[in-house]
């Protein structure tokens, strides 16, 4: 993993908006209507080389696919394992969050909003299961399909210069919360065998020269979807996914992996966040390299005081958001450039990359940021990491 030595490293955390024609074969292969296989395949492909050349056009410097091969971060890992299973009955309900509770209006409204919104996307559902749960084994078999993704990605970066280039993996405790488990003795035994087949993804994507991110955002989320735990009862709940984390991520180098967390893409009142000084020490026992944060929001942006008191490991790297998916304003670049200084003076410039706090466009079927303001976002990231480099490196 690049380190910023002469300069502020930019990068994003997966997810960049998807052009409409794609959104609608994503949906139909989602819902599972027909679809054209070949069509599909070539619109992936073309929609991967034009956001690559959109990234570096706008100055990222650390690229990704976009995601634009799945419909979401988490979703699009169905299809890959064998042992789930799609059965009868209501989708598994989520439950109240600690903000849902203490914001209900708002809540209620944000949720009128979004189903009318995916109505107006998916006009037409076939009539299909509604529960995917875990009857069988666990097992790896989207090799086909993750084969195809390191193959856009590699045919996208042929002729441009990027720094590096990343792709994205869901976690087992994200794949844990979605998928019932009604095959496994206990939670231990279904993590662990979901950590196994994640492993055939991990390493896939390194021995094919890319980074790794895993996304876990369940771990800085389980606090506020699980009103009735305490702080101590969440970092065991915790500890254990990191444990199922470090399993699938064996063999893989330290210095090949970035992990992700975060508070989802949530764009509605949040004021029950699990604090990152709550949870630092159990993310920082990840076997990664580096490790991907919110920090832009206004319920996070204080937090770069918790690097104060706790020290980034040696060799390894904070990627913290400098603009937020959650804020429909665009930072302005100076505003990014003193984010970035303020962490660069805690942990040393050298361990700093310019990310954001989650991804945009994360689902194909409800854009809550609009395509236009993500792309001035990554923009202002741009622009402000160039004035934080000017500021740090003069000072030498």
């Amino acid at each position: 993993m690049k380190r910023s030595t002469d300069r502020i490293i930019t990068t994003h955390t997966g997810s960049l908006p998807r052009p409409g024609d794609l959104v609608e074969l994503l949906n139909a292969k989602e819902i599972g209507e027909d679809y054209d296989r070949d069509a599909f395949a070539r619109r992936v492909r073309r929609s991967v080389a034009e956001v690559v050349r959109r990234q570096l056009e706008t100055g990222i410097d650390v690229v990704g696919d976009g995601e634009h091969s799945k419909v979401n971060f988490r979703a699009y890992a169905r299809d890959r394992l064998a042992g789930l299973e799609a059965i009868d009955g209501p989708a598994n309900p989520e439950g109240p969050t600690r903000d849902s509770i203490a914001f209900a209006g708002a809540y209620e409204d944000a949720k009128v909003m979004l189903a009318a919104r995916s109505t107006a996307i998916v006009p037409r559902r076939k009539a299909m299961p509604k529960t995917v749960v875990c009857t069988g084994p666990i097992r790896y078999v989207g090799h086909a399909e993750l084969q195809a993704d390191l193959d856009n990605l590699k045919a996208a970066l042929q002729g441009v210069e990027a720094t590096e280039a990343f792709v994205t993996a869901i976690s087992p405790s994200n794949l844990e919360f979605s998928y019932e488990n009604r095959f496994y003795p206990t939670d231990e035994a279904y993590l662990i065998a979901l950590a196994d087949a994640m492993h055939v993804e991990y390493k896939a994507i390194v021995d094919a020269g890319f980074l790794l991110q895993v996304d876990d955002p369940r771990m800085a989320s389980h606090y506020n979807r699980t009103p009735g735990a305490d702080i101590e009862d969440c970092r065991r709940f915790i500890a254990l996914r990191v444990e199922a984390v470090n399993h699938a991520l064996s063999g893989i180098p330290e210095e090949r992996v970035r992990f992700h967390t975060c508070y989802t893409v949530n764009i509605a009142p949040r004021a029950y966040d699990f604090e990152l000084k709550h949870f630092v020490d159990l993310m920082l026992r990840i076997r990664a390299g580096g490790y991907s944060i919110e920090a832009a929001n206004p319920r996070h942006e204080h937090e770069w005081q918790v690097w104060e008191d706790v020290k980034l490991p040696d060799g390894k790297i904070l990627i913290p958001g400098m603009v937020s998916h959650c804020v429909h304003l665009v930072e302005h670049p100076e505003l990014v450039a003193q984010r970035i200084v303020r962490f660069a003076d805690v942990v040393g410039r050298e361990n700093v990359i310019a990310g954001t706090d989650c991804g945009f466009g994360t689902s194909a079927a409800r854009d809550e940021l609009h395509p236009d303001v993500a792309w001035a976002k990554l923009r202002s990231l741009s622009e402000g990491a160039k004035l934080a480099s000017a500021r740090l490196w003069n000072r030498s």
